[in-house]
């Protein structure tokens, strides 16, 4: 997809940080943006900030775990404006430690919205796309985690990979139907300057943690230490968003952003240890 003006965008996670940045790439571009994410008043500040800057704007306000939601958006975004051309399944959150150390609602909070937020994204979008028979296309937002298998936040990993094996099967299937009007790319950032380690504000109340292994969590190492890797180092968003509009126009797949040299080293290094069927090779610090 090459000319954006005047079509549809539909962004989760749309109130701040990568979500945000595409918002307001999306609405530069002269598209109608449809704004959807779990905190309705945040949402709006960014409509009203998209709609002084002469854009188009819906909030829907929506979270992704629910299909009842994801359904709705997708209603809501025909009833106003008729059609969707790009989906942003954007909407992800950061929880857990090891693997063994994650709680269990960790988990079903993390894969929630992660990876069934993408599923329905696709369950409920793509039979649009596909009624529609325009060119559209769908960014999945995964992580450079989900390509190293770091081992910083096991289920946040674990769901970025999946988000990243959904993606590759979404484009073939398309490809082997011989559907070229439908676009698929897998936005896979390094540390990016966003709030996803302040999630902990949206998690729904029967997935919260004890209050004292929630602290022990937020005082954890891991977790002080890539607060502060965010803050030092992080991406600016709008950076990824750059990237995001160019991979769409260039029909390109896979997009690892500007941080890509430094993470490839450790993508290669697993791909031939999968190859030569050797054992994972130790990552640099700062990759895992």
């Amino acid at each position: 997809m090459k000319e954006f003006k005047g079509r549809v965008a539909v962004i989760t996670g749309a109130a701040s940080g990568i979500g945000r940045a595409l918002a307001e790439r999306a609405a530069r571009e002269g598209m109608k943006v449809v704004l959807a994410g779990i905190n309705e008043n945040t949402l709006r500040a960014v409509e009203m900030d998209l709609k002084e800057k002469g854009a188009t704007a819906l909030v829907v306000r929506t979270d992704v775990s629910k299909p009842e939601d994801v359904e709705s958006l997708a209603r809501k975004t025909l009833d106003t404006f008729g059609a969707v051309h790009l989906l942003c399944n954007n909407a992800g959150v950061g929880g857990g430690l090891t693997l063994w150390e994650s709680t269990l609602a960790d988990w079903k909070w993390t894969l929630d919205v992660n990876l069934w937020g993408v599923i329905y994204g696709v369950h409920y979008f793509v039979p649009v796309m596909l009624k529609q028979n325009t060119e559209s296309h769908i960014v999945n937002t995964a992580s450079v985690s989900g390509l190293i298998a770091g081992t910083s936040f096991g289920p946040y990993t674990v769901s970025k990979e999946a988000v990243i094996s959904l993606s590759e099967v979404l484009y073939r299937q398309l490809e082997q139907r011989g559907i070229g009007n439908i676009g698929v790319s897998v936005l896979c950032p390094g540390v990016v300057k966003t709030k996803i380690l302040e999630g902990e504000r949206n998690r729904p109340l029967d997935l919260k943690n004890d209050p004292a292994a929630q602290q022990a969590v937020e005082s954890d190492p891991l977790v002080v230490g890539h607060r502060e890797l965010i803050e030092r180092a992080g991406l600016p968003p709008e950076q990824v968003a750059d990237s995001v509009f160019s991979a769409i126009r260039e029909k390109k797949f896979y997009v690892l952003t500007s941080a890509a040299p430094f993470f490839k080293p450790g993508i290669k290094a697993r791909m031939e240890d999968i190859l030569e069927e050797r054992n994972p090779t130790t990552l640099p610090a700062r990759t895992r």
